[in-house]
């Protein structure tokens, strides 16, 4: 028999909050002393995360799971979907790609096979751990895809957990959302709804109230709390969706200015997550050449697709400006992944991988040559980089389906397990790198910031906070502030009686 008490979360809509209060209470349950697990059956995100056996989930559970203080393995994330151009996607099943396929067909064809790895993985979770958070996707009222759906309803039936409905205030129009999503669910999977979050609120509790009584008397749900927008909490975005709140102008009040190039088909943006914990840096980020301006550090990001990102830089203007950039201003122009096959002479797809067009000179800022390949490479890497005259150790993850070579003059970036990886110029004002979360490395990052200071005539910044702290500091933040807006009690109280009940 299982032994993990489940409780799951859904929202009205994406970008509700699920993730958020999700991590919360995975911290929540681990402070009190249990296992936890987190899990989302199906996630569709090009942020990703590398397992410790070098398999790739969703970054929202790899982060839920360190909030857990559990290791984070394929189960939390049977399925990932990784839009990769118009219409089509790659599927990643347990941590490994399974195939391309377009939205209908997926639907159409893997709908069977996807519910066995979904049951398969939550027996082992549930036969684990104490705890279960689960977290679903979009809304559960999508009534047009509910007979296919394999991450909401479904899931809440096959782990028999009671259900939290999440809405954002923010956005406006909550009450109605929260109605209208019960109204347009089964009878039997309303029965599951155990009560409602309302999540992102600003302003005075007391206006509130009225709507909150009249919510509960219309609809016999439970309010289990209202969240207040927490600022400034550091932890890991789950999708784009929060980039449109992320600056494009320039900040007078900060030292360094740091510009992230932002294409459609952006990926693991959360790279550059330490940087918005510098005091003395702000970090914007820009998707045309307008916007891009002089920036001291550039930051060309990882692509699920690199050749159309590409294009499209050299569409609007952004390629050229780099270039203006990098020969006429003291920039640093550094690339991850996709941005980094991007900075090379060119990049080849013989497999038609990413798109029908074969080949497309890149920004010839680095001397190497990419070609794309069908296997991918997922692995947890560490290894050894010179700059600015130091030596320093750095951990990584990567996540590519392509092989970058050098070309006569390149310079290693990192030394890693007997191998040369990334490339480098000579004065270090263009790097590329295959390494994910290279800037999580706290003596790296205060290096290259501090070279930046000095070419700027500004003093150097020692003793700069451990990334890593401030995360864990984040955790508990979330926690103790959900904890104090949200019955956790009761919550725990309805997920044993659930559990007894017939539903």
């Amino acid at each position: 028999m299982a032994k993990a008490l489940p409780i799951m979360f859904q929202g009205t809509h994406s970008d509700a909050g699920k993730s958020i209060i999700a991590t919360a209470f995975c911290r929540i349950f681990a402070q009190n002393g249990w296992k936890t697990a987190p899990f989302k059956s199906q996630n569709m995100s090009l942020n990703s995360y590398v397992t410790v056996d070098g398999k790739e989930i969703g970054r929202a559970q790899g982060i839920q799971a360190e909030a857990a203080g559990v290791v984070a393995t394929t189960d939390m994330n049977p399925i990932l979907i990784k839009p990769s151009r118009e219409h089509e996607s790659q599927i990643v099943v347990h941590g490994k790609p399974y195939k391309n396929m377009q939205a209908f067909a997926y639907r159409g064809e893997f709908f069977e096979k996807g519910l066995a790895i979904i049951r398969e993985s939550l027996d082992v979770l549930m036969n684990e751990y104490d705890r279960l958070v689960i977290e679903g996707a979009g809304s559960p009222a999508e009534i047009n895809l509910n007979d296919r759906e394999l991450v909401n309803m479904r899931v809440a039936r096959m782990a028999n957990a009671p259900v939290v409905l999440i809405g954002d205030i923010e956005r406006g129009g909550v009450f109605a959302s929260l109605v209208g999503t019960l109204q347009l669910l089964d009878k039997e999977d309303r029965k599951r709804i155990i009560g409602v979050i309302i999540n992102k609120f600003r302003g005075d509790l007391a206006l509130l109230k009225p709507g909150l009584d009249w919510f509960e008397q219309y609809t016999g749900v439970p309010v289990l709390g209202v969240v207040p927008y927490l600022e400034d909490l550091h932890i890991d975005a789950e999708d784009s969706v929060s980039l449109e709140q992320m600056s494009t102008a320039v900040n007078p009040d900060k030292d360094i200015d740091i510009a992230v190039i932002r294409y459609p088909k952006i990926s693991n943006f959360t790279d550059v997550d330490p940087f918005l914990t510098e005091p003395d840096c702000h970090v914007r980020f820009v998707a045309t050449a307008a916007q891009l301006g002089q920036p001291d550090l550039l930051i060309l990001p990882g692509s699920k697709n690199t050749i159309e990102d590409l294009l499209y830089m050299k569409k609007n203007g952004i390629a050229e400006q780099i270039a203006q950039l990098n020969k006429h201003h003291r920039v640093t122009i550094i690339g991850i992944c996709g941005g980094y096959q991007m900075l090379g002479a060119r990049i080849r797809d013989p497999f038609g991988v990413e798109t029908p067009l074969r080949e497309i000179s890149g920004l010839n800022l680095l001397p190497i040559e990419t070609t794309l390949e069908r296997k991918k490479t997922t692995v947890l890497s560490e290894g050894i980089l010179t700059f600015a005259g130091e030596r320093f150790f750095v951990k990584g993850y990567e996540i590519h389906m392509g092989r970058s070579q050098p070309l006569d003059g390149n310079i290693p970036f990192i030394h890693v397990q007997g191998r040369a990886e990334g490339a480098k110029s000579k004065d270090e004002r263009v790097i590329g790198t295959y390494f994910h979360d290279l800037f999580h490395n706290d003596a790296f990052r205060e290096a290259l910031l501090n070279k930046i200071r000095r070419e700027k005539g500004l003093a150097p910044i020692y003793g700069r906070q451990s990334f890593r702290t401030i995360r864990e500091q984040a955790f508990d933040r979330l926690a103790d502030h959900v904890k104090r807006h949200v019955c956790i009690e009761e919550i725990e109280e309805k997920m044993y009686m659930f559990q007894r009940r017939d539903v």
